[in-house]
């Protein structure tokens, strides 16, 4: 069986590959003239479509089928996290997460951050190549670093919880999230958060919660965090 080739396009109805896409079809994959190959827009459609033209300069093709994908979770999922000092272990978890699956991203710049600025051009390319690995309809927006004052001070839908380890005594995460509800959930950077960030967030309405008895790296309890927002959201 003929291998199935996803290219991702965020305008599709332009019939053209944006080039980095069209240079992997046509000089490394050798894709030419008539073969078909499929495109996702990031925003919840997948399309068949047929290479009309593959050149050194880029490459058209014409869609064929237009196949709108349902959702795989109902709930909207932000997860909002301190940068790590280690860039690895942020390319890591953007990676990991996209093949999970969740909505929104936030890198926050917090009392203990090791790291102040977070450049998104790689960690975009990294989601983009997750998204079409593990064939997600739709791409994470990934948000500009926010300091954590501005960021629990902005409005949000369904329940709000800050991670953290001050209180042996929290509840789990895993038994406050919702079926369905959409929820935006608070990790801290290597050191966690300080007291006072996590006075001030509850004092706005967000609710403590544990991740459970194992000390975690922040990267690694921030996928723990998207893997039980995707398992709440879950409809079936």
């Amino acid at each position: 069986m003929k291998e199935v080739r996803f290219f991702y396009t965020p305008e599709p109805q332009t019939g053209k590959l944006p080039d980095d896409e069209a240079a992997h079809a046509v000089r490394v994959l050798r894709m030419t003239e008539g073969d078909e190959l499929f495109l996702m827009d990031g925003c919840g459609t997948f399309f068949r479509a047929e290479i009309t033209e593959a050149t050194k300069s880029g490459c058209s093709y014409r869609i064929v089928e237009t196949m709108p994908q349902p959702r795989q979770w109902k709930a909207h999922l932000h997860l909002a996290m301190g940068a790590t000092k280690n860039m690895d272990r942020i390319e890591w978890f953007a990676e990991k997460a996209t093949e999970i699956g969740f909505d929104e991203l936030t890198f926050l710049d917090c009392r203990f951050s090791e790291r102040r600025v977070v450049k998104n051009e790689r960690i975009e390319k990294i989601m983009i190549s997750a998204m079409k690995q593990s064939r997600k309809a739709e791409l994470p927006k990934l948000n500009s670093m926010m300091p954590f004052a501005e960021f629990i001070r902005q409005s949000f839908t369904g329940g709000k919880y800050i991670c953290h380890c001050y209180d042996e005594r929290l509840p789990l995460l895993r038994d406050c999230l919702q079926m369905g509800e959409d929820a935006v959930v608070l990790i801290g950077p290597e050191g966690d958060f300080c007291i006072e960030e996590v006075r001030e967030a509850e004092a706005l309405g967000f609710q403590s919660v544990s991740l459970g008895k194992s000390r975690l790296r922040t990267e690694t309890a921030a996928l723990v965090a998207v893997h039980l927002m995707q398992l709440a959201s879950d409809e079936r």
